[in-house]
């Protein structure tokens, strides 16, 4: 809506925000997706427990309401976030928007994976993002692709997420 159009406001009520986050596969390291801990053979290699699909809502979250990203709320750089809980880091993105004046409405993501299969653990992911935004679990969508082994997903050299996030001005 343009700035003269009836009813538009300085500040738009609602804003998107979209996030997306790598991490290379690692032995050694366990799988955390969604702050499920997933039974394969690798884990992602990161300075925190390495969750992408967290780091992808996280930085949804942060891109709607125009807050940075993760890294400059919790650095690599800093020792205190060596082998973090990435939802708890999540919880704590949420509750910093909501300080900014924001609602978390809706959050919609997909992790490109090879292997291992993540659709039996679909819902409890959908279940721990949405307690640690603060929000209905029927307002977190997760959803799973391959990439019919194209690219470092396909290779299985890493694993990869994208996210979407709907948010209100209070």
């Amino acid at each position: 809506m343009s700035s003269n159009a009836p009813g538009a406001s300085a500040e738009p009520r609602l804003r998107i925000g979209l996030g997306y986050d790598v991490h290379a596969c690692a032995q050694g390291r366990k799988l955390i997706l969604g702050g499920v801990d997933i039974p394969h053979t690798q884990g992602l290699l990161g300075h925190s427990d390495a969750d992408v699909l967290a780091h992808a809502v996280a930085d949804a979250v942060l891109g709607a309401a125009r807050a940075g990203d993760i890294g400059a709320l919790f650095p690599d750089t800093d020792p205190a976030y060596a082998g973090a809980d990435s939802l708890k880091l999540l919880a704590q993105v949420a509750a910093h928007v909501r300080e900014l004046g924001f609602s978390i409405e809706d959050v919609d993501c997909v992790v490109a994976a090879q292997a291992p299969k993540l659709s039996p653990h679909r819902e409890q992911m959908r279940i721990n993002l949405a307690a640690a935004l603060g929000i209905d679990v029927e307002h977190v969508g997760v959803k799973a692709t391959t990439t019919e082994r194209l690219g470092f997903e396909g290779r299985e050299e890493g694993i990869s997420a994208q996210a979407v996030a709907l948010l209100r001005c209070s």
